[in-house]
C-alpha cells in the first residue's frame, strides 16, 4: 500500500496528505485486485494505525456493496475467510480494537450477511458463534454484528427499495426458520453467563433482544426463564435502564387482546411486588425516565386490548382490560406530576388515551370523575416554569420546556373534551385566587394563571372567537376573568413572562372589549407605556408591537375616540432610526413596520372625513419623504461600503414602512375615498429615484419594487404612467435574482391591465428577454449548487411571463416581436417542456404551447405555425414523457403529464383528422412503433 499516501488518514495530518489519503481511498475502490491488499493487511494485522485498519474495512465495504458480483468463487471465500480470521484475532490480542473499528466491523459483516446468507453463507451465525464460544471480546462482535444485521433488515430510519424490502422480508423468515431459536438461545446463555460479571455485555445483550422482539417469535422471549431473568436485572443498578427497555419493546409487540391484557398485568404484579412502583423512594431519574416509558408502554398497550375488545364485542374482557387500566392510573399520576420533566413527558401519551377512553364513555364513576381531577390538577402544575428558566438567553433546556408544555397542551384539550365544566371551573379557581394576591404571588404562579386563561380559549373552541355569547355560564366566567385580568393592575407585574402573557391574552380574547369597551383605555396605556412598547426588555418591545397592531385591527370603530392620541403617543416610535452607529432605538425597523401598519389603520378606518384623512396620512409619510431624499444624496456621496450598506437598509427601510401604511387600504377604491391618492403618487415620485443609483442596487431595487406591487394595488393606472422608466433602470446590469424577483411585478401588471399595457409589453419583451437569455448562458462552475438553483428559478420565472401573457389574451406581444425573434422564444418553450428535468417548468411550457395552438393554430394562424406544430410542439408531446428523468411518482410530474395531454387534444381540435392522420402516417412510424399499436 501506498504509506506516504496513509499518513493522510491520521486526523491530525495536515491538508494536503489527507487530500492525498482520499484520493487513493478512490483509487483502491476503482481498482480491480486492492480490496485483497486490505484483505491481507486485516488478516494478518499488519497494520497497528487505528485509521489504517478502519480505512481498510472501508475498502473492503465497498467492494461488497457495489462489486461483489464481479468477484470469482475463489474471491469471494477469501472475503468470507479474512473475516472470520479477524474475528478470530480479536480474542487473541492484547487490547481490544476501538469501538469504531469495531462497529465498521459489524457493519461489513453484516452486508455480507445480506449478500450472502440465502445463498452462500446460511450457517453465517453458527459459524460466528463457533469461534466467538463465550470469550467476552468475542461476544461483544457477535452482539455488534446482530445490531448491524438488525439496522439492515428493519431501520426505520433507512428507506429501502422494494427490491431491497422483499430481500429483507425473505431474509427475516429464513432466520425465523432456520436459526432464531439458537440465537435466542445464545442471548440466555450470554445474560447467565455475564449478568453479574460483565454489565456492559449483558446491556448490550439486553438491548440485541429489544431489537429483535419486534420480528421474531414473542414466545421465545416472553416466557418465564426470560422474563424472571429480565426482572432480576431491573433490581441490579448498572443494568435496570436496559432491562426497562428491553421489556418496554416486548410489551410493545403486536399480538392478541386478551394475551396481550394477561401479559402485561403479569409483569405489573411482578415489578409491583419487586417495590417498583414506589417512585417517591426512587432518586435514579435517568431510571426513572426508562421506568416512565415502560409504564406508558404498558398503559397504551391496555388501551390498545380494550379498543380491540369494544370493536370484537367482547365486553366482559373489554371491562377486565378497563380495570387493569384503571389500577395503573394512581402510578400514571405520580410519574406525571414528578418534578422531572422527562420522567413527566414519558407519560402523557399513556395519559392522553386514557381521557380518551373517558371521553367514549357514557357515564363517569366518582373515581373516574376524581382521576379527571387530579390529571387537570397535575397538568396546572407542570405548566408552571421552574427558578432555572433562563428568560433573556433562552438555550437548549428552555426549548425542551417548550415543546413539553405543548404536550401538556394537548392534554389539556383533551380534558376539556371530557368535562369542560370541570375544567372551567378549576382554571376559574386558580385564576381568581392567584390573581386576587398578584402583588406578593411568585411569578410563574402568576403566568401561569394568566397562561391558563388564554388556553382556555383553545380548548373550549367557539367559531370567529365569540366567547362572550351563547353558553351562559361558559361565556359570564371568561367575561368574569377577562375583567380581573384588566383592573387587577397585573400588567404591571415586573416579570417579563407575565407581561407577556398579559398583552397575549388580551388579543386572543378581542371580543371581550365588544361587550365592555370601557376598558380599551386601560389597556391601550399598557400598550403604549412603560409594560408595553416602552419596556425596557427589547423582547416584550418586539412583541407587543405586533400584538398592538392586531388589537388595533380587530376593535376597528372602537377605536375612534382614542385615534388622535394614540398616533401622538406613537410618533416618537415612528423616527426612522438614522444610520449613525450608536443609536439604540426602542423598536427594531421589522417592529415599526408594525407600528406604521397600525397608524394606517388607525387613520384608514376612522370616522374622519377624507379631508382629515388626508392631511393625518400626509403628516405620518412626509416625514419619510424627507428624510428619503436626504439620505439617497448622502448615499450617492458615500465612499465606505459599511456606510453605503447602513444607508441603503435606512432608505430600504424607510419605502417598507410607506409600503406597509398602504396594508390598511384593500383597493383603490379605499385610497380614493381617504383622499389618499396625491400622497401615495407623491412617495412614488420620491422613490423611484433610487433605482438609478448605482450603489447598493440589489437593496434599493427589492424595496422600491415592493412598494410597486403595493401601488399596482392601490393605485391602478395611476401607477402606468411610472412603470416604463422603472422597469428601464430594472433591467440595468442586472443579475438572476434580480430578474427573478422584477418578473412577478411585470406579471401582477399584465394580469391586472392586459390590453392597456400592450404597447408598452411589446416595447419591453425584447429586452426583458435579452436580459433574461445573458443570465441564463453565463457559464457557472460544475458543481456550483446554487448558481445552478438560481438559474432554475429564473427560467421558471420566465415561463411563468410568457403564461401570463399568452393567459392574458395578449399573444400579439409575442407575435408582433418579428418571425426571428418569435421563433426563438418558441424553442425556448419546446427545450423547456422537454429537456430540463424540471416539472414545474415543464407544466407551464406545456400550457404556453396549449394556449398558442388555441389561439394561432386555426386554419388563419400566422405563417408557418402549423408546420412547427407538427414538426416540434407534437414531438415534445412524446418525448417529455420518455425522458429517464420523467418521474410519475413525482406529483409535479404528474401535472405536467396532464397539461402534456391537453395540448395534444387542443392540436386534435383546432387541426382536426389531419392531426390524427400525421401520428398514424407519419410521427409514430418514425418512432418505430408497431403498426398495430399505432391503429
Amino acid at each position: 500500500m501506498d504509506e506516504q499516501a496513509l499518513l493522510g488518514l491520521n486526523p491530525n495530518a495536515d491538508a494536503d496528505f489527507r487530500q492525498r489519503a482520499l484520493a487513493y481511498f478512490e483509487q483502491l475502490k476503482i481498482s480491480q485486485d486492492a480490496w485483497q491488499v486490505c484483505a491481507e493487511a486485516l488478516a494478518q494485522s499488519i497494520y497497528s494505525d487505528d485509521h489504517i485498519k478502519f480505512f481498510c474495512f472501508q475498502v473492503l465495504e465497498h467492494q461488497i456493496k457495489f462489486k461483489y458480483s464481479e468477484l470469482t468463487e475463489a474471491q469471494q471465500q477469501l472475503i468470507r475467510e479474512t473475516l472470520i480470521t479477524w474475528l478470530q484475532a480479536q480474542m487473541l490480542n492484547p487490547q481490544p480494537e476501538k469501538t469504531f473499528i469495531r462497529n465498521k466491523a459489524a457493519q461489513v459483516f453484516a452486508l455480507l450477511f445480506v449478500t450472502e446468507y440465502l445463498t452462500k453463507w446460511p450457517k453465517f451465525f453458527f459459524d460466528i458463534l463457533s469461534v466467538v464460544d463465550l470469550n467476552p471480546r468475542g461476544v461483544d462482535m457477535y452482539l455488534r454484528i446482530l445490531m448491524a444485521v438488525d439496522a439492515e433488515l428493519v431501520d426505520r430510519d433507512v428507506v429501502h427499495t422494494s427490491e431491497e424490502a422483499r430481500r429483507n422480508t425473505l431474509l427475516k423468515d429464513t432466520m425465523r426458520e432456520q436459526c432464531i431459536p439458537s440465537l435466542v438461545e445464545s442471548w440466555y446463555q450470554i445474560l447467565q453467563n455475564y449478568q453479574y460479571t460483565n454489565s456492559e455485555l449483558t446491556c448490550q445483550c439486553l438491548e440485541v433482544v429489544g431489537a429483535y422482539v419486534s420480528w421474531i417469535d414473542l414466545s421465545l422471549i416472553a416466557n418465564e426463564r426470560f422474563i424472571n431473568m429480565l426482572l432480576g436485572h431491573m433490581s441490579v443498578e448498572v443494568l435496570r435502564e436496559e432491562a426497562c427497555d428491553c421489556l418496554f419493546e416486548i410489551v410493545n409487540k403486536g399480538m392478541d387482546p386478551i394475551d396481550k391484557t394477561k401479559l402485561v398485568e403479569s409483569l405489573c404484579q411482578v415489578l409491583q411486588s419487586a417495590g417498583l412502583f414506589s417512585i417517591d423512594q426512587e432518586d435514579d431519574v435517568d431510571f426513572l425516565a426508562r421506568f416512565s416509558k415502560l409504564v406508558n408502554g404498558m398503559g397504551q398497550a391496555l388501551i390498545a386490548s380494550w379498543t380491540k375488545l369494544i370493536k370484537n364485542g367482547d365486553m366482559k374482557s373489554a371491562q377486565d382490560t378497563l380495570q387493569a387500566i384503571e389500577a395503573k392510573v394512581a402510578l400514571m399520576l405520580q410519574l406525571l406530576i414528578h418534578e422531572d420533566d422527562d420522567i413527566s413527558s414519558n407519560i402523557i401519551g399513556f395519559c392522553y388515551d386514557y381521557l380518551h377512553i373517558l371521553k367514549q364513555l357514557s357515564a363517569l364513576s366518582d373515581q373516574q370523575k376524581a382521576n379527571v381531577e387530579a390529571i387537570m390538577l397535575a397538568v396546572m402544575k407542570k405548566l408552571t416554569y421552574d427558578e432555572e428558566y433562563n428568560f433573556e438567553n433562552e438555550g437548549e433546556d428552555e426549548a425542551m420546556f417548550v415543546e413539553y408544555r405543548k404536550q401538556l397542551k394537548l392534554l389539556l384539550d383533551r380534558l376539556a373534551q371530557v368535562s369542560p365544566e370541570l375544567l372551567l371551573a378549576s382554571v376559574r379557581r386558580v385564576f381568581n385566587t392567584t390573581l386576587q394576591n398578584w402583588q406578593t404571588t411568585r411569578f410563574m404562579e402568576v403566568e401561569v394563571a394568566i397562561r391558563l386563561l388564554y388556553m382556555l380559549a383553545e380548548a373550549l373552541p367557539v367559531s370567529h372567537g365569540a366567547h362572550f355569547s351563547g353558553d351562559v355560564t361558559k361565556a359570564t366566567a371568561l367575561q368574569d376573568m377577562m375583567r380581573t385580568l384588566v383592573t387587577s393592575g397585573v400588567s404591571a407585574y415586573q416579570h417579563t413572562s407575565v407581561t407577556l402573557e398579559f398583552f397575549e391574552t388580551v388579543v386572543r380574547y378581542e371580543k371581550f372589549f365588544a361587550v365592555e369597551p370601557q376598558h380599551i383605555p386601560t389597556v391601550l396605556m399598557a400598550f403604549l407605556d412603560h409594560r408595553g412598547l416602552r419596556h425596557t426588555s427589547p423582547k416584550v418591545r418586539s412583541r407587543t408591537a405586533y400584538l398592538f397592531s392586531r388589537f388595533v385591527k380587530s376593535l376597528n370603530k372602537q377605536m375612534n375616540p382614542f385615534i388622535e392620541d394614540v398616533l401622538n403617543r406613537i410618533q416618537d416610535l415612528l423616527e426612522l432610526s438614522p444610520p449613525e452607529n450608536g443609536y439604540q432605538a426602542l423598536l427594531s425597523s421589522d417592529d415599526q413596520l408594525f407600528i406604521y401598519e397600525t397608524a394606517g389603520v388607525l387613520i384608514v378606518n376612522s370616522e374622519y372625513s377624507a379631508e382629515r384623512k388626508q392631511v393625518l396620512m400626509r403628516n405620518l409619510l412626509t416625514p419619510l419623504m424627507e428624510k428619503f431624499k436626504v439620505l439617497l444624496e448622502k448615499l450617492m456621496m458615500a465612499q465606505d461600503e459599511d456606510r453605503q450598506m447602513a444607508l441603503a437598509d435606512c432608505l430600504n427601510h424607510a419605502v417598507g414602512f410607506a409600503s406597509r401604511t398602504s396594508k390598511a387600504f384593500s383597493n383603490k377604491q379605499t385610497v380614493k375615498q381617504c383622499g389618499c391618492s396625491e400622497v401615495y403618487l407623491d412617495c412614488l415620485q420620491t422613490f423611484l429615484p433610487a433605482l438609478s443609483c448605482p450603489l447598493q442596487k440589489e437593496v434599493l431595487r427589492s424595496g422600491v419594487r415592493t412598494f410597486l406591487h403595493r401601488m399596482i394595488i392601490c393605485l391602478e393606472e395611476e401607477v402606468l404612467p411610472f412603470i416604463p422608466s422603472a422597469s428601464e433602470h430594472m433591467l440595468k446590469d442586472c443579475e438572476a435574482k434580480d430578474l427573478q424577483e422584477f418578473i412577478p411585478l411585470i406579471n401582477q401588471i399584465t394580469a391586472k391591465f392586459k390590453t392597456q399595457v400592450s404597447p408598452f409589453l411589446q416595447q419591453m419583451f425584447m429586452p426583458l428577454l435579452r436580459a433574461i437569455f445573458e443570465v441564463l448562458l453565463l457559464p457557472a462552475e460544475e458543481n456550483d449548487q446554487s448558481a445552478a438553483l438560481e438559474k432554475q428559478m429564473l427560467r421558471r420565472s420566465y415561463f411563468a411571463f410568457l403564461q401570463t401573457v399568452t393567459g392574458s389574451g395578449m399573444s400579439e406581444v409575442i407575435a408582433n416581436q418579428g418571425a426571428e425573434n418569435v421563433e426563438r422564444v418558441l424553442f425556448t418553450v419546446i427545450q423547456g417542456a422537454v429537456d430540463y428535468p424540471d416539472p414545474i417548468a415543464q407544466k407551464t411550457c406545456f400550457i404556453i404551447l396549449s394556449k398558442l395552438v388555441e389561439l394561432w393554430g386555426g386554419k388563419d394562424g400566422p405563417v408557418g405555425f402549423a408546420d412547427f406544430v407538427y414538426k416540434h410542439i407534437v414531438p415534445a408531446c412524446f418525448l417529455a414523457p420518455l425522458k429517464q428523468t420523467f418521474d410519475l411518482a413525482d406529483a409535479q410530474t404528474v401535472l405536467a403529464l396532464s397539461e402534456c395531454a391537453v395540448t395534444l387534444k387542443t392540436i386534435h381540435l383546432k387541426r382536426g383528422p389531419e392531426c390524427i392522420q400525421y401520428l398514424q402516417q407519419e410521427y409514430l412510424p418514425s418512432l418505430q412503433v408497431a403498426p398495430e399499436i399505432i391503429q
